[in-house]
């Protein structure tokens, strides 16, 4: 296949594409087909009807008429050009006088091939057959168009080619006129249709939780179908928008009402005496309060994270130095058990520039990304990867573990708050679910992308941040 035929091909497919998933391109083409036959069935229809009735209704009216004309070119005498030639001025016709003393043509070339005598073995039109068309029937409608004068001189009449002239115009002025007629379908459709792109838009702005500006008044006004589709949506965003703040309104007040009794219970618990048979549930209270109160703090970062527009302290950042550190502090965090990971394999980009970037956030991002790869990695044969690279856009964190990795139908789920797959249900310290969400909304809140996929073995998370 060349390449000329490749894009013939590609551009069809776009076009049966677009057809496909336009109600409004559809429709004009329902309506030029429509249009089309209509005019088809219109000109065919005719035609037959000229063809088969007029034609044999109007034989005695034409017999009549030839009749006034030859006595008007003979004048009860010999037939005169001249007032032939008057007849073929004032009528759509052509006039051929053959005989012992006159012979001429108004129209000769045209006489000869439209209105020739009888015949029958040249293979050519016969008696009354125009460019293979009978006229009412040979001979008999060829009587109709002849005269014989008491002299001896016949007169033939024919149409002037003017008249079958016209019909190349008239299919052109009908072509125009559908296309004409499907323009103002097509703009009418498209003003009946219009709706539908800002029900579209407003549709796409709720699915993204922007509920700001509903879908706008214009498309409410119609009394029809989309009137009402509006401004249903719009019913529809506003209680979403509802129940989304109702939500969040109610998760900051149980977080922040939270931190108080945290707060006391941490005190008292450092307030207990210290001895062999306290310190042990002295110090599972403490990590309990620890990690409840890292829980709530994580409820409040994914509340400010999910505002559409975050609050970031952007600063340049030396990624490479800020990595390092926070690998440094997640292994000194890490608990004292035979099969907990003790190192991170730690590759960086020596040509990775400074980014303005939000450094309490990355550090969390990190952190979690580093934590989730920790826990999963106990028992695997090679430690935790994090890999810092530049590209053209920007630059690229990937964290990998050599775990076992998760099912590939839960992998679209692993960033949604409070989802853990299966293989982390059985583990004591599973997490509850916002380790990956709260890195997907620091990624979004910079403009980023994250990405997460079973690396075999293992997972791979990359989150790419714009320059």
């Amino acid at each position: 296949m060349t390449d000329a035929q490749a894009k013939k091909l590609s551009s069809w497919k776009r076009a049966k594409h677009r057809i496909a998933h336009s109600i409004k391109l559809r429709m004009v083409l329902v309506f030029l087909l429509l249009a089309a036959g209509v005019t088809f069935v219109f000109f065919t229809g005719a035609q037959k009807a000229f063809s088969m009735g007029w034609r044999e209704a109007a034989r005695p009216l034409l017999m009549d008429y030839v009749d006034r004309i030859a006595a008007e070119i003979t004048n009860g005498g010999q037939p005169s050009v001249e007032r032939a030639l008057a007849v073929t001025e004032r009528l759509p016709l052509t006039v051929r006088i053959a005989g012992p003393q006159v012979n001429w043509a108004s129209h000769p070339g045209q006489v000869e091939s439209d209105w020739m005598r009888d015949k029958p073995d040249d293979g050519g039109p016969r008696n009354g057959e125009r460019n293979g068309e009978k006229w009412g029937g040979g001979k008999d409608w060829n009587g109709i168009l002849q005269r014989t004068t008491a002299d001896g001189h016949t007169i033939e009449f024919g149409l002037n080619d003017v008249v079958f002239e016209r019909r190349p115009r008239l299919i052109g002025y009908a072509l125009t006129s559908l296309l004409v007629l499907t323009l103002l379908a097509w703009l009418y459709v498209r003003r009946l249709l219009k709706p539908l792109d800002a029900i579209g838009e407003g549709a796409r702005r709720f699915g993204a939780g922007d509920f700001s500006q509903p879908i706008p008044e214009r498309c409410l006004h119609g009394p029809d179908e989309l009137g009402e589709l509006a401004a249903t949506i719009n019913t529809m965003g506003q209680d979403i928008h509802q129940m989304l703040e109702a939500k969040r309104a109610l998760l900051l007040a149980i977080s922040h009402e939270l931190r108080s009794p945290l707060t006391r219970a941490r005190l008292n618990t450092e307030l207990l005496p210290e001895s062999p048979d306290v310190n042990p549930q002295r110090e599972a209270l403490m990590r309990d309060l620890k990690e409840m109160a890292g829980l709530i703090t994580d409820l409040l970062e994914s509340e400010r994270l999910s505002a559409k527009h975050a609050a970031l302290q952007r600063e340049p950042v030396a990624l490479a130095a800020l990595a390092q550190e926070v690998v440094a502090e997640v292994l000194a965090r890490q608990p004292m058990r035979p099969d907990a990971r003790t190192e991170i394999a730690f590759h960086a980009d020596p040509t990775l520039p400074p980014l303005a970037l939000d450094p309490s956030r990355i550090r969390l991002l990190l952190r979690n990304l580093l934590d989730n790869a920790l826990r999963h990695s106990a028992g695997a044969p090679l430690p935790p990867e994090l890999h810092l690279r530049a590209d053209g856009r920007g630059l690229q964190i990937e964290v990998r573990d050599h775990g076992p990795g998760v099912p590939d139908d839960q992998l679209p789920h692993l960033a949604e708050p409070f989802f853990r797959p299966d293989t982390a249900r059985t583990r004591a310290q599973g997490g509850v679910g916002l380790g990956l969400h709260l890195c997907k909304l620091v990624a979004q809140a910079h403009g980023g992308t994250f990405a997460v996929r079973n690396a075999r073995p293992g997972l791979a998370v990359t989150v790419s941040l714009p320059g």
